[in-house]
């Protein structure tokens, strides 16, 4: 059986915000609609659809110039990441989108959203890592991501 819902949030590899999508049941019931990443589809629930593309438009990035020079930013410096690490240089937990966002904020004084954030693995060690950043449909930036050891961690 499938549930037909309204994504409200990215879902990597299912949809963007505002999309119609068909899943099965199960996945409807115990993974998108209790954290709040959709909703299920309704007629009243077209007009919310409507909103939240509307809303998307006005966050895009607006152009695709737009998106390839924010990407060559991105692109042209590792970002740093300091974290907590034990003496084998692994972290204590992982190093989240968030952290990622707030990373380049700081580096390049550019905003992104945490959600655009993907891992190709968790980064649960120092050095140097890769992460993808969804900046318009169809361009991706690659980013550098430096982790180092914070102080007061034993590494440091």
């Amino acid at each position: 059986m499938t549930t037909k819902l309204i994504l409200t949030h990215e879902v990597s590899g299912l949809g963007a915000a505002g999309d119609v999508v068909d899943v099965k049941d199960g996945y409807a019931r115990n993974f998108l609609m209790p954290r709040g990443l959709a909703t299920p589809w309704t007629k009243g629930g077209q007009r919310q659809l409507d909103q939240i593309r509307a809303a998307r438009g006005k966050r895009a990035i607006a152009s695709l110039e737009d998106a390839q020079a924010l990407k060559a930013t991105l692109e042209s410096k590792p970002v740093v990441i300091a974290e907590r690490a034990g003496e084998n240089g692994r972290l204590f937990g992982a190093v989240a989108s968030k952290e990622v966002a707030e990373g380049v904020k700081s580096a390049f004084d550019k905003d992104i959203d945490r959600r655009t954030v993907e891992f190709p693995a968790p980064i649960r060690a120092l050095g140097e890592h890769k992460a993808t950043v969804r900046l318009h449909d169809d361009i991706f930036a690659n980013l550098l991501i430096q982790v180092v050891a914070a102080k007061g961690s034993a590494k440091a």
